[in-house]
């Protein structure tokens, strides 16, 4: 396998004549001044961004659509000039992963809710033409040579028709009864090919009949998706995850395939088929790299790693250039000299918008909101923000030890990020674990502890133990069994872990009640669980101060628990819903999705701080460490809130 032509940072990728000055967003904030108790100043858009998803090309143009800010916005993107020539906003949907083209149409799939729009690129028509009911997740779209559209969907693992001629919508059911995705999709002239996970299937649906097999080779019927599909003259290319295998079948014969293995690389994201060279290229993650598989001589080549953790969400080959789609990014890459340049698509003409918000954290001086594929860093003194790039979503932030520690969605990845720097990669939990839900950081044993949800379609999440001083990680996997660390608290050399009955995406609880497990970090073994709160399915937080541990379930039920006495003592309904927590000294705050409030640990009573809150990003709520000021969501606005 031949090395990478190029490889180079997202900074100095920017830093081309392409990208310059487009390294962060700056949104202006008011400079906050002394306030008194109560004081709510309004920071603005908690977080901005340019997040591409779906792509398609239609003659000499690309358009992208947007994915995690509303309203969804596709962009006609002209390579000549290298701009955003025409946008259309979408009525509906907080994004989009899903595209096709028929014609001169664009076929745009929306999730939250699952919408199908059509696109008029000729002029500027948007019309809903279909949904995805009962579903509400439109995930992949094709088109068939005879100008029909295919979808796939989220939670039903539905495959459904529509016919631009006659706008009629046919449904094929579930792909595969009890799965939940449909991740790609593939149209020939006579067969719908459906990636299904969290357990790999590749369903071949007949488009007449509506019959159904299953292709999918036996000895990768233990993958977790079949998550990429690309089709192109009998040869169909599925990635398969979280293995990072391209499969090569000949859709004549399923029982003929090869297979390319992409070295240290969990994820294909991205395909496309050269079939007049034989050539396959495809994106890889977590690594960021885009390769070429040459069928004639079998050799697989690196080409670029453009920068660290890339994400090619879309591959476009035409007239001898490679044209990617990342994250916000579109690349050029000129197959005949390597040559390779990139546009940056906030600076071509898709402003940011703010997003819905991952989590919140700060370390006094500065707030950082974490979104997808970045953190916006709000400078309390300046009254400004730019934004970091992120390869992922920091599902948890902790400050400790003069650095911001980022727990990362996917692969259950650690960065720190220092106060004026770019995010450093520093661990990765492996262990079949890939989403972070809680993390925190105890001084007097100089751990970041870090609670995760197991891959799509896996069961047993686990406890990460980072030495923040000497890098050591100590990973236990299903500590809490068939169950998720959702929370984490450490107090006097314990940590208290509260689970979730939810594993990976895609599985069936195992477990019917959420536990409460305390872990000695000395002898580093479990030293006592029990159910705190029956019938529970999650503890979303925890807290340890003074002498207890203080909990929510996802029903807004507050308990407190006696270490010494290994009980549960009382408890409290404080909210209605999922409750985030936080302590300053031995006073605990809470925030739901409407209110912040004052959780009294006497009495686990509660007090209104503020109400009004009406946040889609969920529950969130940070402490400045000095106990001057509370952050949280309103709306998708940072607010602080003086104390």
């Amino acid at each position: 396998m031949a090395g990478p032509a190029r490889m180079t940072t997202r900074r100095e990728l920017l830093r081309s004549s392409a990208l310059a000055g487009v390294a962060g967003f700056v949104a202006p904030m008011a400079a906050l001044r002394e306030s008194s108790r109560g004081t709510v100043t309004d920071l603005g858009p908690a977080s901005s961004v340019t997040s591409l998803s779906g792509s398609a090309a239609i003659a000499d143009k690309l358009y992208v659509a947007t994915g995690g800010v509303s309203p969804t916005v596709v962009g006609a993107y002209d390579p000549a000039q290298q701009k955003i020539t025409t946008k259309y906003l979408l009525p509906t949907g907080e994004g989009a992963w899903a595209t096709t083209a028929v014609g001169s149409d664009l076929y745009v799939g929306t999730y939250a809710p699952g919408d199908l729009y059509q696109v008029d690129s000729t002029g500027t028509a948007v019309t809903k033409v279909a949904d995805a009911l009962p579903d509400n997740f439109i995930w992949a779209l094709d088109s068939s040579p005879d100008g029909k559209v295919y979808a796939g969907t989220y939670p039903s693992g539905l495959v459904f028709e529509y016919d631009p001629a006659t706008g009629v919508k046919r449904s094929y059911g579930s792909a595969v009864p009890g799965e939940q995705y449909v991740r790609s999709i593939a149209v020939d002239d006579s067969t719908i090919y459906a990636g299904v996970g969290a357990h790999a299937h590749l369903i071949a649906i007949d488009r007449a009949s509506g019959e159904k097999r299953d292709i999918l080779p036996a000895e990768f019927q233990n993958r977790t998706f079949v998550a990429t599909l690309a089709l192109e003259g009998g040869l169909l290319a599925a990635g398969l995850s979280a293995t990072g295998t391209l499969l090569l079948m000949n859709t004549a014969d399923p029982a003929t395939y090869d297979t390319i293995q992409a070295p240290g690389d969990s994820y294909i994201t991205a395909i496309t088929i050269d079939a007049s060279n034989n050539d396959i290229y495809f994106g890889t993650r977590p690594s960021g790299s885009l390769y070429k598989y040459d069928r004639d001589t079998g050799e697989l080549t690196r080409l670029l790693v453009p920068y660290d953790g890339a994400y090619f969400s879309g591959l476009f080959l035409a007239d001898g250039l490679l044209r990617g789609v990342l994250t916000n990014t579109i690349l050029t890459y000129e197959l005949a000299t390597g040559a390779l340049s990139g546009v940056d698509v906030t600076q071509a003409g898709m402003p940011p918008a703010p997003e819905l918000a991952m989590a919140i954290a700060t370390d006094g001086a500065r707030v950082y909101v974490s979104g997808k594929a970045g953190i916006q860093i709000h400078d309390l003194a300046s009254g400004t923000s730019r934004r970091t790039f992120l390869p992922g979503e920091a599902k948890a932030m902790t400050p400790a030890r003069g650095q911001l520690w980022l727990s990362v969605y996917t692969l259950a990845y650690l960065f720190r990020l220092p106060p004026d720097g770019d995010p450093i990669r520093v661990a990765t939990l492996d262990n079949d674990q890939t989403r972070p839900l809680d993390a925190t950081y105890s001084s007097a044993d100089n751990l970041l502890a870090v609670g995760t949800q197991p891959e799509y379609g896996r069961y047993g999440g686990a406890l990460g133990l980072f030495a923040t001083d000497t890098g050591q990680l100590d990973v236990y996997r299903d500590i809490i069994k068939d169950q998720s660390v959702r929370s984490v608290a450490i107090k006097h050399g314990k940590a208290y872990l509260g689970s979730s009955i939810r594993n990976g995406l895609g599985t069936t609880p195992l477990a019917t009640e959420a536990r409460l497990v305390t872990f000695d970090l000395a002898a580093r073994r479990v030293e006592h669980e029990l159910v705190p709160v029956p019938d529970a399915r999650e503890i979303v937080d925890l807290i340890a101060t003074g002498n207890r541990v203080y909990g929510v379930t996802e029903m807004g039920l507050a308990f407190e628990y006696d270490p010494a006495r290994r009980t549960v003592v009382r408890t409290s309904q404080v909210s209605t819903g999922s409750t985030a927590l936080v302590g300053i000294g031995e006073s605990i705050y809470g925030a739901d999705t409407r209110h912040v409030f004052r959780l009294d640990p006497a009495t686990l009573t509660t007090t209104t701080v503020l109400d009004g809150l009406d946040t889609d990003s969920g529950a969130m709520i940070a402490a400045a460490p000095d106990g001057s000021a509370l952050f949280a969501l309103r709306g998708r606005n940072l607010i602080r809130i003086a104390l």
